[in-house]
């Protein structure tokens, strides 16, 4: 079974814009396009529901509804219980959120281990905790490839070590890292992990209950959704870190670590990404008895497969090009579809000239200041990067090809 693009592409709003025709979107690593369910779901509840929710009246009560409902789908689909499940104002701040609450909770002289793969925001929050006697070790990639060594971890892990935060998917690298394997090596050595998603999700929301990680970060606004931080925690973990929230919050899980309340409209609407899911999954499969996870993995699964197939013939051209450095592995298996490559001159005005081409991408560090110069790239000059989602089509890949090759 293959994913039916035209299908797909019809739930994107994006792609019937008349402003956007022509116009090849190439930039998903930094937000992907909201699918019409989200938007359906936010338009009502800006339009029925814009009032304080959970109080006594209709549109108080329907409002409040929905937000559960978006608690409760999407943590069925990633196959965790409901009140793991919170939403912040954004992964950064849910990131910085939880730094500080191992702050309370760790000692002096704990130990917590970083990369230098990650995106600035899984990594500089826990880094800072230097500066109050926790011990940062750093699991560094290799310089030629990016790739982040499974031995080279079991180095670091001792008796010292609490806790290790690392991303599921790079978004400069590409390279999908063994979540599970690693989860479980950390377990063994009674380390708790927390797991950056947010590069990894938009191609495939995750079975976290699989991956065995403690804690499990990733972005709305890149999963087809709203700008919303969605945090999983394992709940008896949740129960022993300090309350970050309100005193009188700190028996609510979904509000113990989110000193601020979210944007409740856009909470609600993230209910429609569980929507699209489930639009995806009938529309292939049909509807059936599956659980919300079994439907989940099977939509994953399609995606998984179509951007695979899309990324072989980019990452075939590219990797031909002696004028550049791709990042990251030159196969399509074990990489999502997030392609970053250092090329001769100003990337800056290579973008710019693809955008003249109807080509969107961009250029710079992505955040992602360590991971470049652990790999000797400046992160001054910037690299190329081009990242797409399930929704892009063979055309646009050709397109996009088409113009590197006239542009470089």
């Amino acid at each position: 079974m293959t994913l039916d693009i035209d299908f797909v592409r019809a739930q994107f709003p994006a792609f019937a814009e008349p402003s956007l025709q022509g116009q090849a979107f190439f930039e998903n690593a930094g937000g992907s396009y909201t699918c019409k369910p989200v938007i359906d779901r936010l338009f009502r509840f800006y339009h029925q529901r814009k009032v304080q929710p959970y109080g006594p009246y209709a549109a108080s009560e329907l409002g409040g509804q929905e937000m559960d409902e978006a608690r409760h789908r999407l943590a069925a689909m990633m196959g965790v219980p409901t009140e793991a499940l919170s939403f912040g104002p954004s992964t950064t701040q849910n990131t910085y959120v939880l730094a500080q609450a191992f702050a309370d909770h760790l000692s002096e002289g704990d130990a917590i281990i970083v990369t230098n793969q990650d995106h600035e925001a899984n990594t500089g929050p826990w880094r800072r905790l230097a500066q109050r006697g926790i011990k940062i070790l750093e699991w560094k990639i290799d310089p030629e490839t990016g790739h982040l060594d499974i031995d080279t971890l079991k180095g670091l892990l001792d008796e010292r070590v609490k806790l290790l935060c690392f991303p599921h998917c790079s978004n400069v690298v590409g390279e999908i890292n063994p979540v599970a394997e690693i989860t479980s090596m950390a377990r063994a050595a009674g380390v708790l992990t927390c797991v950056d998603g947010v590069s990894y999700a938009p191609h495939g929301f995750p079975d976290i209950s699989k991956l065995g990680a403690d804690i499990y970060l990733f972005s709305a606004y890149k999963t087809y959704g709203p700008h919303q931080g969605i945090m999983v925690i394992r709940p008896d973990l949740a129960a022993t870190l300090p309350n970050q929230g309100h005193y009188f919050n700190a028996e609510s899980p979904y509000k113990r670590f989110i000193p601020a309340g979210p944007d409740h409209a856009q909470v609600a609407a993230c209910a429609g990404m569980a929507d699209y899911v489930d639009a995806l999954y009938a529309h292939h499969i049909g509807f059936d008895q599956a659980s919300p996870s079994e439907r989940c993995a099977k939509v994953h699964e399609l995606m998984r497969d179509a951007e695979s197939e899309r990324l072989t013939p980019l990452l075939a051209y590219l990797s031909a090009k002696n004028t550049l450095r791709l990042l990251g592995p030159a196969t399509a298996e074990n990489r999502a579809p997030t392609v970053a490559v250092v090329v001769k001159g100003d990337a800056q005005a290579v973008a710019r000239n693809l955008a003249q081409r109807g080509i969107m991408c961009a250029a710079g560090d992505f955040y992602a200041v360590r991971a470049l110069e652990g790999q000797n790239i400046d992160p001054s000059r910037g690299v190329l990067r081009m990242s797409f989602t399930h929704y892009t089509s063979q055309g646009e890949i050709e397109k996009l090809i088409e113009g590197l090759d006239a542009v470089l």
